[in-house]
Order: structure tokens, then C-alpha cells, then sequence
């Protein structure tokens, strides 16, 4: 069902050539030994496990779907799943970029993240199931006890185990505080565990033998609000002493949900009844602790639409090459057939444009602030660690959001070069749009991320980590300003970075005299502020490109076109978007509820 071929060549463009994530990696103790050849060797791999193994799964898997069992209360995933599975955690890719102290690899989060790129175009549904448990890995290695990482981490690294996220309940969303999940502490120090969760991803299935929950819940003495939220570890089975899988835990799935999209992946309303848990972290405090979860699910969740609009553009652009219909307005392009491929029609090219330039600037960020984390968990200087953590801090609600933004806008339009026949199941377009939406939804709404980004990592602390950012964008504007042939991406960039600025200051300004006027501005501002960001790395690879237009390789012939494209004709979007953002509340506050 259609193709994919990893894009190796451009994911090396980036790490080698953009990052020169090689020379990086000499100034990170546990990297040092990590070369190109590595790099590439993994790369190389990892394409063969999601093209041949994976890849083929994602239709069938669609169509199909989770079957549940009422009786049993379990899960059975699409026909294939199961057995892939097998063989990644044969293949050691759970382990990849997680502690040799826990059985893992150690190899960079900035090679990891380009192998996620991979397995989600491949097949994001599959990929949902091992990648929940890199946040839950995460999770416990910074705020479990010595016996949760003793029992758990080894297995959750190895891939024997899964991991899940329980924050979600019917009567709350994103608001958690509102949460009414019971914990009752035990005489042996476990607390069994009482309530209802829905949304779980991944919550039942049969890829692995065990599945380990991460579960908020209220403590008796808990005050009300977020300040009142504890985590604990709920695994499906408990594990005996020797780490062996011991009773069943009464945490079971009630039923699966029937949905737009991502039919492989089970998402399950689960439900805890006395279930035995063991408090992670401080109590009261499970928010803080359960953050380092969400933040690496935000992330992964924009490596998603970054997969799905690759895949998507990649089957499109095969599509319009073959698909032929009518002519060219300015001649025909194959005059012995009966009419021209549809890719000489501009506005197919546009279509595909946007997706490809949409992919490559997410490819582009998303390796950056995987990076920025290896900085940030790795660097000797504390000083380089805590600029990482600002950088990361910043950019991931850009990562959430704008590239799920892209990727719906993306997706819908490579459905489009189809025409009627990517309406049409059997093509597999469709479920890429379908996939897509979701995207923009979990792990915090896409206007959560621009409340988050305008809000707290901006406005809270006076915009002190934009300008950090800022100062390299204006360096970069004032090393290559005066260069002819860079001034088609320079001077837009110092343009939108200055702009950025004095929209951050007027908003600011506003929000002090009423707190709608960042609500109304946020999600215009964030898209502004990923364009921002595309621009500065889109600049950069022009620059790369430019220098090597002549060496005979046709790769920087396209992405200079690229750069080119997207500086005409995705750029332009933020005078609309700043305009948007300029335009206060009051058009959207003044209409009383009632007339609406």
C-alpha cells in the first residue's frame, strides 16, 4: 500500500552538514566515541526495520484495528503488530538512547529522535506502542526510588515492558486539577489505587508481557487543584521479588475507543479498582515529576506529524509523476502520451512543495532540540547545560504544535494531488490525514502549547529565553548580511526578528492591563514564532546549499529550492498571522454567549 523510503540523505544534511552533530558530540563526555560512521550505520538500520517490517503494517493495521474482549478485558492488537514488536526489541532499538546502567545503548537522543522519524511514517499507530515508554522511562529514571528503577527501568529499556500515561478523566482534560482518582496509603508503604481514566494510549494490549502505568491521583489529605496531585506506578501485573511477572493488578481496560484515526493503537478507558501502586516522587507533587512525561510526549508527538508528512509528500510526489491529465498552459511536457504528468501543473508543484519544505524545517528543528537535550543531560559546562535546557524549554510547544499544525495542513494537501483517488481508502492517504489530527489535539491542545510558549516560557520571565534565541538569529543576520546571495533568507529573518520582538512587547503590555489578550493572541504568535524559527534554520541550510551548488550533487540544487519556496510562499503567512495576533480580544470577547 503505497511506499516509503527513509530519507536518509537529509536526515545526514542535517546531522552532519546543519548540526555537525559529530564535532558536538566531542565536548559530551558519553558521546565522544559516537562518529559519522555510526551515525550512518544506524541510520542505515533503522530504515530497513521500518521499511520492510513496519511500513507494510500500517494499512492492514487501519483497517483492522484493536479488538477488545469484554469477557476478558483485553486487548488484542492488528494482525503483525505483535510479532514486529518482537523483532524491535530483538533488534535492541528500544534500548537505543537510553543508560548502559539500565541495559541501554547510550547512544545520542539527536540519532534516536531521527530513527522516530522513521518508525512514524512507517507506521504511527505501531510506534505508539513503544514510545509512551520512553517518557515513562524518563520519568522514573529522574523521580522513581531505587527499587522502581531496580524492578522497572532495565525491563521498560530492554522493551519486555511498556509504558502508559494515566492523567486524563471523563469530567477533565487538560485541566487537571480536577482529577478525582483516589490513592489510599497501605500499611507496606503501597497505596491501592481507585478511579477511571480515559484517552489511554496504549493502555491494554498483547506486544509486551507487562505494562506499567503512571497514574495521578489524590492522596486523602490532598489539597484541592493541582497542588493536590500524586503520581504512582500501577503496573498491570506486579512483579515478584526476582522481577519475574507475579499477580494481576486490578487496573483493566473497560473499553477501547472507536476513532477518527490511529485504529492500530488502543486507546483505552481504563479503570482502577484497589489497584496497588507505589508513590514516584514527593506526594502533592505528582505534576512536577509527571512533566518530564508530557514534555517528551509533546516532543514525540511533533516527530509524528513530522513522519506523517514525509510519508504523505513521498507517495504524493509519486502520484504526480505518474498520474497524468490534461496539458501544460504552456505546452506539453510529454507529447507522446496522451497528456502531461500532473506534476507540470504549478499548483500541484505548490502542493508538494508545501509538504516537502514543511518536513525539512521540521526535520530541521525537531534534530536541534533533540541536540539541545543531549547538551542539556551531557555537557560538562553548567553553563551550556542550562542555556540547552532554556533552548528546549522554549521550543518544545514550536515542536507540538507548529509542526502538528504543518502536518494537518501538509497531509490534507498531498491527499489533494490524488484528487478523487485520495479519498479513496485503498490509496492509504486518507489515513494520513486522518492520523494527523489527533496530533494537534493530545498532549496538550495546540492552543495549550501557545499558552504555554506565550504565557509561561515568554511572558513569565520577560522574555528572557526568546531573546537568548534571538541573539543568535540577529548574529547569524549580521555575519551573512552583507552577502549578496544569502540576502533572499537574510534579510526576511531579521525582518520577522525584529517584528517578533515588538509583537512580544506589545502583547506583553496588553496582557498587564487584561490576561485575554495573551488567550487571544497565543495560537497567531506561536505559528509566528515557529516561522521564525524555520526561517533561522531554512537561512542556515541555504547557506550549506548555496556553498555547494556547483559540487554536482543534485540534493542542494532541491534544497536551495526549497529554501527558496518557503521564504515566497509559506513566510508570507506571518504578516496575516501578526496581524491576527495585533487584533486584541475585544472581537473576540464581546459577543455575548447567548447571540452566539
Amino acid at each position: 500500500m503505497g511506499q516509503y523510503v527513509a530519507p536518509i540523505r537529509d536526515m545526514q544534511f542535517v546531522l552532519h552538514e546543519f548540526l555537525n552533530v559529530t564535532e558536538e558530540f566531542k565536548n559530551l563526555p558519553a558521546y565522544q566515541e559516537i562518529d559519522a560512521d555510526i551515525i550512518n550505520q544506524v541510520l542505515e538500520e533503522g530504515a530497513k526495520f521500518t521499511q520492510e517490517v513496519l511500513f507494510p503494517l500500517n494499512h492492514s493495521g487501519d483497517r483492522e484495528g484493536c479488538h477488545y474482549d469484554a469477557a476478558t478485558k483485553t486487548v488484542t492488537t492488528p494482525k503483525g503488530f505483535k510479532e514486529a514488536y518482537k523483532q524491535y526489541v530483538e533488534g535492541g532499538w528500544a534500548a537505543l538512547a537510553c543508560d548502559p546502567e539500565y541495559g541501554g545503548q547510550g547512544l545520542p537522543v539527536s540519532l534516536n529522535n531521527s530513527f522516530y522519524e522513521m518508525l512514524n511514517s512507517a507506521n504511527q499507530a505501531w510506534t505508539m506502542y513503544p514510545g509512551l515508554s520512553h517518557g515513562a522511562y524518563e520519568c522514573l529514571k529522574e523521580h522513581g526510588t531505587e527499587e522502581q528503577k531496580k524492578f522497572y527501568l532495565p525491563k521498560l529499556v530492554s522493551g519486555e515492558w511498556t509504558g502508559t500515561m494515566c492523567l486524563t478523566e471523563a469530567h477533565c482534560g487538560t485541566d487537571l486539577g480536577l482529577l478525582r482518582s483516589k490513592a489510599e496509603p497501605q500499611a507496606d508503604g503501597t497505596y491501592k489505587i481507585t478511579g477511571s481514566k480515559i484517552f489511554i494510549s496504549a493502555g491494554e494490549h498483547d506486544v509486551s508481557e507487562n505494562i506499567v502505568h503512571l497514574v495521578l491521583a489524590r492522596l486523602p489529605d490532598a489539597p484541592e487543584g493541582s497542588k493536590g496531585i500524586s503520581l504512582f506506578l500501577v503496573p498491570k501485573f506486579l512483579p515478584n521479588p526476582d522481577g519475574s511477572i507475579g499477580e494481576r493488578n486490578p487496573i483493566f481496560c473497560g473499553a477501547i475507543e472507536e476513532k477518527m484515526g490511529i485504529h492500530g493503537n488502543a486507546t483505552c478507558q481504563m479503570n482502577l479498582d484497589g489497584a496497588v501502586g507505589t508513590l514516584i516522587g514527593q506526594p502533592h507533587k505528582g505534576l512536577n515529576a509527571m512533566f518530564v512525561f508530557m514534555n517528551a510526549a509533546r516532543l514525540g508527538v511533533g516527530m509524528q506529524s513530522l513522519g506523517l508528512t514525509e510519508v504523505a509528500y513521498q507517495n504524493a510526489l509519486v502520484y504526480a509523476k505518474d498520474r497524468i491529465q490534461m496539458r501544460s498552459l504552456s505546452g506539453p511536457k510529454a507529447p507522446d502520451k496522451p497528456a502531461d504528468p500532473i506534476i507540470v501543473h504549478p499548483d500541484v508543484r505548490r502542493m508538494l512543495l508545501t509538504a516537502k519544505a514543511y518536513a525539512e524545517g521540521a526535520r530541521a528543528l525537531t534534530s536541534y532540540v533533540a541536540l539541545q537535550i543531549d547538551r542539556e543531560l551531557n555537557h560538562p559546562d553548567e553553563e551550556v547545560r542550562k542555556e540547552a535546557a532554556g533552548e528546549v524549554a522554549l521550543l518544545t510547544p514550536v515542536v507540538k504544535a507548529f509542526i502538528t499544525d504543518n502536518g494537518w495542513i501538509a497531509t490534507s494537501e498531498a491527499m489533494q494531488v490524488y484528487g478523487g483517488h485520495g479519498y479513496i481508502s485503498e490509496w492509504g492517504m486518507e489515513q494520513y490525514v486522518r492520523d494527523a489530527r489527533i496530533n494537534m489535539i493530545y498532549e496538550g491542545t495546540n492552543t495549550i502549547q501557545s499558552l504555554d510558549l506565550l504565557g509561561r516560557k515568554i511572558l513569565m520571565d520577560n522574555g528572557a529565553k526568546l531573546r537568548a534565541f534571538g541573539e543568535k538569529i540577529k548574529a547569524f543576520v549580521e555575519d551573512n548580511g552583507l552577502d549578496e546571495q544569502l540576502s533572499e533568507f537574510v534579510s526576511p529573518l531579521g525582518e520577522l526578528g525584529e517584528k517578533v520582538g515588538k509583537l512580544t512587547m506589545e502583547i506583553g503590555m496588553k496582557a498587564f492591563q487584561n490576561q485575554d489578550e495573551v488567550g487571544a493572541a497565543a495560537v497567531p504568535y506561536l505559528r509566528v514564532v515557529g516561522h521564525l524559527v524555520f526561517s533561522y534554520f531554512f537561512a542556515q541550510m541555504a547557506k550549506i546549499a548555496l556553498a555547494k551548488q556547483d559540487s554536482g550533487d543534485k540534493f542542494y540544487e532541491a534544497k536551495l529550492a526549497t529554501a527558496r519556496f518557503y521564504f515566497a510562499r509559506l513566510y508570507p503567512e506571518t504578516a496575516m498571522l501578526i496581524r491576527q495576533a495585533r487584533s486584541g480580544a475585544s472581537n473576540l470577547t464581546a459577543l455575548d454567549a447567548d447571540l452566539f
